[in-house]
């Protein structure tokens, strides 16, 4: 099966999920609209975005897609954050998603200092989750912290691995860029859990630190630490696949990931695949033309998840 680990959705619906107004008039945001062909607002928009993604993902070659749920921030001491929290979907919004569309995967996200944190990944296990999401930079928490830690022995306990954000992020607010080390999450491979660092440690702008050499000698060191290859198909992202590619132990941790609905952009070399107007489809593409052919590499999503039976 070629699964796409990395997919987002949004939603504002009342219960279901939050955008802030800083989000709703971001430019990148405002660019994704434009582009997708999003018009409405509100729950027309939630609607749009929705068909927008089944269709896209029912017309590209993916046999299913992982879709991520976005916990809001907490406060320290366990509280909801309003103030601080820009994006949320709900794991209740996107269990019902995935389960009225079968090629839709659910991958729930569950925010450590949560009061009822284990009890929440529990349940959601439970409900099908196939990995857990988490942004550390956006979500205001230490992968290392030990609150993590009796989550990373329920990950390992179920076989659900971890997809944890590292690197840089400008599409959403930040609260800490130090949390975007990916030697933090170190903490969760002791314990047995399949850790998947998104981006492998990429910068996202020029003037942010380079996590990709830290993230090289964690896939390297350990068996259960890999990396998607979730918007490496951005400038500001694209330099590491010399590096990825080039490296056959570190070909052999890289994950499909698209981060849809962020737009891939092919290099100058391959300007043809700029007429796919599918981007999931192109994403594909640029990553078959750049060298990523082998089954392994697509398939190996499909060996590491905790997928149905």
């Amino acid at each position: 099966m070629i699964i796409d680990c990395h997919v987002h959705t949004s939603v504002t619906s009342p219960g279901r999920g939050v955008m802030s107004p800083k989000i709703l008039h971001s430019l990148p945001f405002r660019f994704m609209r434009w582009r997708l062909g999003i018009k409405g607002h509100g729950q027309q928009q939630d609607r749009e975005v929705e068909s927008k993604l089944l269709s896209t993902i029912n017309e590209s070659p993916l046999d299913a897609a992982c879709i991520l749920a976005f916990d809001s921030v907490y406060t320290n001491d366990g509280h909801p954050d309003p103030a601080r929290t820009h994006l949320y979907v709900s794991n209740d919004h996107v269990i019902q998603l995935c389960q009225q569309n079968p090629k839709l995967l659910f991958s729930c996200s569950v925010h450590p200092h949560r009061k009822d944190a284990l009890a929440e990944l529990e349940r959601c296990i439970a409900a099908g989750a196939v990995s857990m999401k988490w942004l550390p930079i956006v979500q205001g928490f230490n992968p290392s912290d030990p609150r993590c830690f009796p989550l990373y022995e329920c990950l390992a306990h179920h076989r659900v691995p971890l997809l944890s954000h590292t690197g840089g992020e400008h599409t959403l607010p930040r609260i800490d860029d130090s949390l975007a080390d990916p030697k933090l999450l170190l903490p969760a491979i002791p314990k047995g859990v399949i850790v998947i660092a998104a981006h492998c440690g990429t910068k996202s702008s020029p003037s942010e630190p380079d996590y990709l050499p830290q993230w090289s000698r964690l896939a390297r060191d350990h068996e259960h630490f890999y990396g998607d290859t979730a918007a490496l198909n951005l400038p500001t992202r694209s330099y590491a696949y010399p590096t990825l590619l080039s490296d056959p132990l570190l070909r052999s941790k890289l994950l499909h990931g698209s981060d849809w609905p962020v737009i891939p952009i092919p290099p100058l070399t391959q300007l043809s695949s700029w007429q796919e107007p599918n981007w999931l489809t192109r994403d594909i593409l640029i990553k078959r033309r750049l060298g990523l052919t082998e089954d392994a590499y697509w398939h190996r999503v499909s060996t590491l998840l905790r997928l149905p039976q």
